[in-house]
């Protein structure tokens, strides 16, 4: 879920603050065909490193600790054929350059995922002004925690206990992007034998705040992102969705998806409606950038035993469903990818990356809903747990 003329304004990494190791010599040894040297470097001082997760039935994925970013992730088409399955670029490089290849590709967001309206919240009746990094349509909200400022391009402190797991820690200081209190986040990323990529976030403050993680991958699961991959298949187990404004605002209310083009209640190829001009909601976002109300959370609890959204490929047969303790999920078509000067960046394989090449996932509470009372709650107080877990699992059929 981006806007570019919002999230990428303003605020650039230069490629001078990376800092390169001396292991350029390293051998390529991913699946996905990435060289872990291309990952080493530092960053504000801080070491950036690719960490690699494999199960024994073809599973790998790869994630570095700059953003806490899944940078690819493969498992079996329904030939047994390894695919990578998420965008994304092959050096930290490019990770780093927000402005010449800006990206959120794969990321731990936070402090706040999704938008926060004119980014200003209310604690103890004080209004608090947070980063406003989106500006696109007039907007001045804060999109993802401050965006180029925000976690997803922090260095985490990472630790790969085994195989299948690793453990990335993120302190971040009071006032940071606006947020009030020091927030110690841990995300925990775990392959199951079952070819699931289960994430489990975690925090906790010093002061009242609002905390609401998220993963940002990017997938296709046809296994070539140069092309358009609007024929994927969406189903979302939701029976009402939050309406935005021309800024991606959501408006406070709450509409049924019966009868629109939101309803994915029944498994619907993407492009069905992704271009369809005559409902504002698509057409606005130019595709779907918006949020569900799952029917799996109820009475303030989410059932993440019980599949919220799936996405399939009839290409290469892979399909994947997802499950959230969380109320909404943020299903974002890459609306901007291929558009303007992203036309024309170099990601993963050396492949320019069409519009509607992928499908964002994003669990979440409602956007803006730390001023939208009646939403659950994004608030923490000191002495409370926050706790958000999705998982995705992979299959074929």
């Amino acid at each position: 879920m981006k806007n570019l003329k919002g999230i990428f304004m303003g605020i650039g990494v230069a490629a001078a603050m990376l800092t390169a190791c001396s292991s350029a010599d390293k051998q390529m040894t991913t699946v996905s065909g990435l060289n872990p040297a291309a990952f080493d470097s530092t960053i504000n001082g801080k070491k950036t490193a690719l960490y690699i997760l494999k199960n024994q039935n073809g599973m790998e994925v790869c994630i570095t600790n700059y953003g806490g970013r899944v940078v690819s992730l493969v498992v079996p088409d329904k030939n047994g054929k390894p695919t990578d399955v998420v965008l994304g670029f092959d050096n930290i490089r490019q990770y780093a350059d927000t402005l010449n290849s800006p990206s959120d590709y794969g990321s731990t967001v936070g402090r706040y995922a999704n938008r926060i309206n004119d980014g200003k919240i209310v604690i103890d009746g004080d209004t608090i002004q947070l980063t406003q990094n989106d500006r696109g349509n007039g907007a001045k909200h804060c999109l993802h925690g401050g965006g180029n400022t925000g976690w997803m391009h922090k260095v985490y402190d990472a630790d790969q206990p085994n195989d299948t797991t690793l453990v990335l820690t993120l302190v971040s200081p009071d006032g940071d992007n606006g947020f009030p209190g020091e927030v110690t986040a841990k995300t925990t990323f775990t392959i199951l034998p079952d070819n699931t990529l289960d994430i489990v976030m975690e925090a906790t403050t010093d002061k009242e705040t609002v905390i609401n993680m998220t993963n940002h991958s990017y997938f296709n699961l046809n296994g070539d992102p140069s092309k358009e991959g609007d024929n994927m298949v969406l189903y979302v187990n939701a029976d009402n969705y939050t309406p935005s404004d021309s800024t991606y605002m959501t408006t406070g209310e709450v509409k049924p998806v019966e009868g629109t083009p939101m309803d994915f209640r029944a498994p619907t190829p993407l492009s069905l409606n992704i271009n369809n001009q005559d409902f504002d909601q698509t057409r606005n976002a130019s595709g779907f950038d918006h949020n569900w109300c799952l029917n799996t959370y109820k009475d303030g609890k989410g059932d993440d035993k019980t599949v919220c959204a799936s996405l399939y490929s009839p290409v290469s047969g892979i399909f994947l469903e997802m499950f959230t303790n969380e109320p909404g999920v943020q299903v974002y078509t890459a609306n901007f990818q291929g558009v303007g000067r992203d036309a024309d960046i170099i990601r993963k394989g050396g492949l320019k990356y069409p519009k509607h090449v992928s499908v964002c996932l994003e669990s979440q509470k409602y956007p803006d809903s730390p001023n939208k009372k009646d939403w659950a709650s994004p608030f923490v107080k000191p002495g409370e747990q926050y706790m958000s877990h999705v998982a995705y699992k992979f299959s074929v059929k």
